[in-house]
């Protein structure tokens, strides 16, 4: 058994009462064990990672988190501390990504998290703690929409595969897992001082936000992207889906750019083509657990450290609101105990 008062460190985000409007602020601050949420299993925090929901969550978003004083972090990596459930023993490498942690449920930023047995994946043994936080939910958000496209009958030799939003997290790891699975990848972005970066993943092709606008009324575009991952939504993903080839099909994970969709059914019934809804959140745990050992071997992706930069608490409260502000490149890896 753990001790309770186990004292530990945590960033917590607090509301402050200001004469228009709360604002939030975060600051690291002591905890103990006994005010952590229940749950059956004690993990002790090696590693987090950061991403946009952190930010909102950070910011005050009521729609991620409700109630404040409340610690982010929707990943983490660990070592089992403690458990009721006897899955799992004192010692067990693991990891939890998604779920309601960091939402709700006290997260990933803080060296110690209780949550239910059933949210924790076993790290594969070919990954380390910190490679599975440079992936984190974003790895596993890409590699759900990888899979997807492949199993919709997605081929190297169909041509050009589209990724919006290139250079955040789920945008470069879907651009270096999709170019070293053999295929031809343009990258799109509102970055393009990032061409070098976009390259080193794997790009062979870099086109700008800008570029794939088009507000015309046109049910249909020219075919151009035999695929596509698109975190955007709203009109960027319309117009991709106007012009995918015959048969095409995007998996769509986000909404940064919007979360409406003005369209037609006229490219679904005119070119065949499919949009395909991919959640990371709630992925089954059979599918999740599967889904880690691929990207522990044959998804293994090699350039995963140009992605990567390793940040401490003392850093964390800056890149949050890099990251609110849509200037975050890449991945970074919140080392809990540095």
């Amino acid at each position: 058994m753990i001790d309770e008062t186990l004292e530990f460190k945590a960033f917590e985000v607090s509301e402050i009462a200001g004469d228009d409007a709360p604002a939030f602020s975060g600051r690291l601050v002591q905890r103990s064990v006994r005010e952590l949420p229940k749950g059956d299993v004690l993990v002790r925090v090696s590693w987090s990672s950061l991403n946009y929901k952190d930010a909102l969550s950070a910011n005050g978003n009521r729609g991620v988190t409700r109630t404040y004083p409340h610690t982010p972090g929707i990943d983490a990596s660990g070592i089992v501390a403690c458990s009721e459930d006897s899955a799992f023993q004192p010692g067990d490498h693991v990891l939890v990504t998604g779920y309601d942690l960091g939402m709700n449920t006290s997260g990933g930023f803080s060296q110690y998290i209780r949550i239910p047995s059933h949210w924790l994946v076993r790290l594969p043994e070919a990954m380390s703690l910190r490679h599975s936080m440079v992936l984190g939910t974003a790895g596993l958000t890409a590699a759900l929409c990888v899979e997807k496209l492949l199993n919709n009958g997605l081929r190297p030799e169909q041509g050009d595969v589209l990724v919006t939003g290139a250079t955040g997290g789920v945008g470069s790891i879907a651009v270096a897992l999709l170019s070293q699975l053999g295929f031809c990848v343009t990258a799109c972005t509102g970055k393009p001082q990032q061409a070098a970066y976009l390259s080193l993943l794997g790009a062979r092709a870099i086109v700008s936000r800008a570029e794939l606008v088009d507000s015309s009324t046109r049910p249909l575009l020219k075919e151009r992207w035999a695929a596509a991952v698109d975190v955007a939504g709203g009109d960027l993903l319309w117009n991709i889906l106007r012009s995918l080839q015959y048969g095409g099909s995007v998996a769509a994970c986000g909404l940064a750019g919007s979360p409406a969709l003005q369209a037609s059914v006229f490219p679904f019934i005119l070119r065949h083509v499919n949009l395909l809804g991919v959640d990371s959140v709630t992925t089954n745990h059979e599918h999740r657990c599967s889904l880690w050992q691929k990207l522990a071997s044959e998804w293994r992706i090699t350039q995963l450290e140009s992605i990567s930069k390793t940040i401490n608490f003392s850093q964390l409260d800056y890149e949050l609101k890099v990251m609110l502000e849509g200037g975050a490149v890449g991945r970074r890896v919140l080392d809990v105990n540095a």
